[in-house]
């Protein structure tokens, strides 16, 4: 009897281990950082408790308790997380009350706050080796037809970056390599969706110019406008875009090597309409005072580096508090931009869906712009005001990233927290 007994309690501990909901506890991140002032809810919703490590430390409050009254929770219900003071704790996560399943630690840091963006800036990115964008057939000496770089299978999208063993500095160094090696066999690294791969290729000697080809379309580097969403006073970082540079033929994330951003001026916009996005037309001389900073990182939810010089925001003057992505809220907000040469203004918008995120996405919230001026200007969002920052209830909540072609007037913004750790 108590041996079958034992068997059911097994057995039903198995199945509540292999739930869904269980498996997004153990899937949780080994460290939450707060920030003083920000909330968090634990929804886990499952029999399970958690037991604090180091009660006395004056750090956070459960459901409105502190350490000292309550060390030991339960996970039935939704529980929230209110920073106190700064500091680290630590939460066992058990099941049946006694075997530990999960650990977490919970560190509580100081409120950042950040000069918010709004500037329109010129960008400049230089890549790692070189892209390949296209491929073109070659005709040889003897008439065939052929296309070394495909037969090899090297194609659009693929990063080149060694030659022989070669680092490939740019575009006109591979040409380079290829023209000494000239018909002899030789073997070329290239990275593809994030995986390095080695093809062994022999290029072709081209009738109409006598140089050795492979048959692609290769490019080093890219320019464009965008926006600034926040620069930090004390680290001295910036953050601007919400969204990865990619190359305009390929789609691929470009990989930097090496790149600045410059104080760019508006000199056209080109009004955006359902079916075909509009565009804000910059202009910036990457020379002089112009420059403002250097790149350090093409992610997903940006682009990241130092600024050179301290930048000021003159409709915000003190840096802003940053909001927690469980602080936004459906409703007003404000959308600082540049559209002319006035310089960042504050423009109405509207947050009408705010999607719930545990692991980072770009698109965290859903945008309409609802200021009749920026509207008869622009006609909504458009390319080069990726970046503008949303500010809400006195805090930066994130930043635009794409417009709804359909809809010029709504689009994605990214959660500034997602933006944050990509930053840091």
């Amino acid at each position: 009897m108590k041996k079958g007994i034992g068997c059911l309690f097994a057995l039903v501990f198995l199945v509540v281990m292999l739930d869904a909901r269980m498996q997004s506890v153990f899937d949780m991140p080994d460290q939450i950082t707060l920030e003083q002032g920000e909330l968090k809810t634990l929804d886990i919703r499952l029999p399970l408790s958690a037991t604090v490590q180091d009660p006395s430390v004056d750090v956070l409050r459960f459901n409105g308790e502190s350490l000292d009254q309550r060390d030991q929770l339960q996970l039935g219900q939704p529980v929230t997380l209110e920073p106190v003071g700064t500091g680290q704790v630590r939460l066992s996560i058990n099941a049946l009350g006694f075997i530990p399943i999960k650990e977490v630690t919970i560190q509580v840091d100081t409120a950042k706050k950040l000069v918010a963006g709004g500037h329109s800036v010129g960008v400049t990115l230089y890549t790692k080796g070189a892209l390949v964008v296209g491929a073109s057939e070659l005709i040889d000496a003897g008439g065939k037809v052929c296309n070394p770089a495909q037969e090899s299978d090297i194609m659009p999208g693929d990063v080149i970056v060694r030659a022989n063993g070669i680092e490939i500095k740019n575009a006109d160094h591979l040409s380079q390599i290829i023209n000494e090696m000239k018909n002899e066999r030789m073997d070329v690294t290239i990275e593809r969706s994030g995986e390095t791969l080695t093809r062994r290729v022999q290029a072709v000697r081209d009738y109409q110019d006598g140089k050795y080809r492979l048959g692609i379309w290769v490019r080093d580097s890219t320019a464009g406008v965008g926006t600034l969403t926040f620069y930090d006073p004390v680290t001295k970082k910036f953050g601007s875009l919400g969204h990865a540079i990619t190359d305009v033929d390929t789609h691929t994330k470009l990989s930097l090597k090496d790149g600045e951003i410059f104080h760019s001026s508006i000199i056209d916009i080109r009004q955006g309409v359902r079916g075909q996005p509009g565009e804000l037309q910059g202009s910036f001389d990457d020379t002089g005072n112009n420059l403002m900073g250097k790149l350090e990182k093409n992610t997903d939810y940006g682009i990241f580096g130092t600024l050179y010089k301290p930048l000021k925001n003159a409709l915000y003057t003190d840096p802003l508090p940053v909001a927690g992505k469980e602080e936004v809220v459906t409703g007003r907000a404000a959308l600082l931009t540049t559209v002319d040469d006035k310089g960042v203004r504050e423009f109405d918008c509207e947050i009408v869906r705010v999607n719930k995120q545990e692991a980072p996405t770009t698109k965290g919230m859903i945008v309409r712009i609802t200021d009749p001026d920026l509207l008869d200007r622009t006609g909504g969002i458009v390319q080069g005001m990726s970046g503008s920052p949303i500010l809400q209830n006195g805090k930066i909540v994130g930043a635009l990233t794409h417009v709804f072609i359909n809809d010029p007037a709504q689009g994605y913004a990214v959660f500034i927290e997602w933006m944050l750790s990509q930053a840091e």
